[in-house]
């Protein structure tokens, strides 16, 4: 019987996760066509405010190294604003077929979190946004973040988290597929694992940074379940255990 924690199902949960990502943004390449413009000062607006954030803690260079792990067709490095800057992702060669007028503005290329293809501090910026719970193993995403990052060097980080609920519910999605029973539910089939507050903190313990800013947006997340009329059981749901809050650490490598 196939277990749901060894290697070979993880490496397929978390392929059948990038095939699924794939079809999304094939999907929404198409519908924004003509509005190129109007996503990209969306775009702009996003990776400006976090720029702003690390800068109030340090001042970056104009020729500082920046990377993105896990750029994604949207990330934050294609409008970061340095001129040394790459991003990395599984679908990189994808992304800039499907989205060119702004996936050509940075270097790009097709890679894993797990293994980076760079030498030990390489860079003064390292960001990852909202990524590590769509694969394979979290844990050696973020040691290869620190890996990557120099001495005094930036680290920006988030992931969405959850209420301990959807941790269990997607184990029990993971293990009824291992099995052999092909019921695929969205929101699990989309992510590896679904993290709690706790277990996003882990994902730092004993490595060599300084947490100089964490912090979570649970209540602001229960907050808005509860205003927003539910539409279905999973509405209804989030009202109680929340669902996509997110989790946000600026880190310093020491």
């Amino acid at each position: 019987m196939s277990n749901p924690n060894n290697t070979d199902w993880r490496h397929r949960q978390a392929q059948r996760a990038l095939e699924r990502q794939l079809e999304y943004q094939q999907k929404k390449a198409v519908a924004v066509a003509g509005r190129e413009a109007d996503l990209m000062a969306s775009m702009k607006l996003s990776s400006e405010r976090v720029r702003g954030v690390l800068e109030k803690i340090q001042p970056i260079d104009s020729d500082a190294s920046v990377i993105e792990v896990g750029s994604g067709a949207h990330g934050l490095i294609f409008f970061f604003g340095r001129q040394r800057s790459i991003g990395v992702d599984p679908l990189a060669v994808d992304y800039r077929r499907l989205f060119p007028a702004w996936q050509r503005r940075v270097q790009t290329i097709a890679g894993v979190g797990e293994h980076l293809p760079f030498a030990d501090q390489s860079f003064d910026i390292v960001l990852c946004d909202n990524v590590v719970d769509h694969a394979e193993n979290p844990r050696a995403i973020v040691s290869e973040l620190v890996r990557i990052l120099r001495l005094g060097g930036l680290l920006y980080f988030t992931v969405n988290i959850h209420h301990p609920l959807y941790f269990v519910a997607a184990r029990a999605h993971s293990t009824w597929n291992a099995m052999g029973m092909s019921y695929e539910i969205g929101p699990f089939a989309d992510h590896t694992t679904h993290l709690t507050f706790r277990r996003a903190q882990h994902l730092f313990a004993e490595l060599p940074l300084t947490i100089l800013h964490e912090q979570s947006n649970v209540s602001e997340t229960k907050a808005r379940a509860k205003a927003m009329r539910a539409r279905h059981l999973g509405d209804s749901l989030k009202r109680v255990f929340f669902k996509n809050a997110l989790y946000e650490v600026i880190a310093r490598r020491r």
